[in-house]
């Protein structure tokens, strides 16, 4: 690759057509929202979440911030501002990875296998390695109160524009619309 925009533009495409719902903050393509869903068999599994990636000038070379809108609770998430702790985005990160390995790897990898001798939530690291029922019970009350669809922005497909006008015209009898017959 030529050059950083180059690189992020292809990453940014490639994440899209990865079949992840991805809306642009604005008409540069450095901040964004992306659709993420729990991993499936998971106790995050039926979550949804809005998650908001800044790519620094310097991407690929880089890392991008992650950070979650709604709330998860994660022993590596800040409950109140979303940040996420991972050392794969944080320390460890190299231009080999691309956007796609964030969404696909990382965050579900994160989900799966939290650290919580490492946390940024230290309520759900304690409960964790204190109580783990009554951890995964949270996280699940969570997920059921923060991460459905609805709480990411993701607009349910029940109907057409076209379906709610012929509806609307339904309402109208046939005179309404017709009018009175002239005298």
């Amino acid at each position: 690759m030529s050059s950083p925009s180059k690189r992020r533009e292809m990453d940014l495409m490639k994440l899209m057509m990865s079949d992840y719902k991805v809306e642009m903050v604005n008409d540069g393509m450095q901040e964004f929202f992306v659709e993420f869903r729990g991993p499936n068999e998971s106790i995050y599994q039926g979550g949804v979440w809005k998650v908001r990636v800044e790519l620094p000038d310097a991407y690929p070379y880089k890392s991008p911030s992650i950070g979650f809108i709604n709330k998860i609770y994660h022993p590596n998430v800040d409950e109140m501002s979303g940040s996420v702790c991972l050392d794969v985005i944080n320390q460890t990160w190299s231009p080999m990875f691309d956007l796609v390995n964030v969404f696909e790897v990382f965050l579900p990898q994160l989900l799966l296998y939290p650290n919580p001798s490492d946390p940024l939530n230290g309520d759900a690291a304690a409960l964790m390695m204190r109580d783990r029922p009554a951890y995964e019970q949270k996280v699940k009350e969570y997920c059921e109160k923060y991460a459905k669809p609805e709480d990411a922005g993701v607009v349910p497909e029940d109907k057409s524009s076209d379906e709610e006008l012929s509806e609307e015209e339904d309402d109208f009898g046939d005179e309404e619309i017709l009018g009175k017959p002239d005298p």
